[in-house]
């Protein structure tokens, strides 16, 4: 391993200050950090993910009050801000003239997304930084998310400066990125937090088209995402399971009805469960060398996690 793991938040917050490139663990998924304000350390997330340049960064804060030295924060942020801050949301916001972020970040675009996450180990780093950080997920782009400091080093290890230690994810998907530019708030990407959540907030709340122009100002919607080496093949709930090559596997809410084509068998009892196992287990189905893993989707029930689960697996699959 050429990249040290470290426990001390304090010592991988030096790493970052100094222009490094430090992975971190944060609830959704391990994100791989930077100094926002430092073009060269922003330059380097990029060509360390291989991650396309028109593909914004998200900023994660150590607290919500700092929101407002990046950003203009409306009362309608503001309301979500109080709502699910710290927690898994990020939100698109107005640029600040002097915010002093590195152009990279934003991909060129006046707007930023901005989110204070909920694990106190993310926090307690974010705080010792000192500095707003730019942080994608911490795996190779278009790979899937990493949930644990183990997957960080698969994809990672020798590219950047540090890996911060810290608890698997919990959620196992990413943020939810809500646009509040224009007065509504605007789901770009689902996530942890549902449609329905936002809603109890402000009930105007609308998701964006997939594909549309306002969804390029989050990550994780123009590229393909999330796919491992294995090939997803995405089946609806009531669709029947296509013929796939040896070995293969499958990944579900229920098992299939003949097990006998697959090698290995993934069921979870809830939609919770099975998006937290994600993007581990398409991990485990490269690990294992599979061919092709047949993933059924859950029901589109469009306010729901529910939603945000198939979103990744449609993106994998694509």
């Amino acid at each position: 391993m050429n990249t040290p793991l470290l426990s001390d938040a304090a010592l991988a917050a030096d790493a970052l200050r100094r222009g490094g490139l430090v992975a971190f663990p944060t609830e959704t998924v391990y994100g791989l950090g930077a100094d926002a304000r430092n073009a060269d350390a922003v330059a380097n997330v990029f060509a360390a993910k291989g991650r396309p340049t028109d593909n914004p960064l998200i900023v994660h804060l150590a607290d919500a009050a700092d929101a407002s030295d990046l950003a203009v924060v409306s009362t309608t942020a503001r309301r979500l801000m109080d709502a699910f801050w710290p927690g898994p949301l990020t939100l698109v916001v107005p640029l600040r003239a002097d915010a002093g972020l590195a152009v990279a970040v934003t991909a060129g675009l006046g707007t930023v997304g901005l989110r204070v996450p909920n694990l106190p180990e993310a926090r307690a780093f974010l705080a010792a930084c000192g500095v707003p950080v730019a942080a994608p997920s911490a795996n190779r782009s278009g790979r899937p998310s990493p949930t644990d400091a183990h997957a960080v080093l698969l994809d990672l290890d020798g590219r950047i400066d540090a890996v911060l230690d810290g608890p698997p994810a919990t959620a196992g998907l990413e943020s939810t990125v809500v646009d509040v530019t224009q007065g509504i708030p605007v789901v770009l990407r689902d996530g942890a937090v549902t449609l329905a959540d936002l809603r109890r907030v402000v009930p105007e709340t609308v998701r964006a088209a997939r594909g549309s122009e306002l969804a390029r100002r989050s990550p994780g919607t123009r590229h393909r995402h999330y796919a491992p080496r294995t090939r997803i093949v995405a089946v609806e709930p009531n669709a029947a399971v296509p013929h796939v090559h040896s070995p293969a596997g499958w990944l579900g809410l229920v098992p299939p009805d003949d097990p006998s084509p697959f090698a290995q068998i993934w069921t979870f009892a809830t939609v919770p469960d099975y998006a937290h196992a994600l993007f581990r287990t398409f991990r485990e189905a490269d690990a294992l060398g599979l061919e092709a893993l047949v993933c059924r989707l859950p029901p589109d029930q469009s306010e729901t996690l529910a939603h945000a689960l198939r979103d990744r697996i449609l993106r994998a699959a694509e």
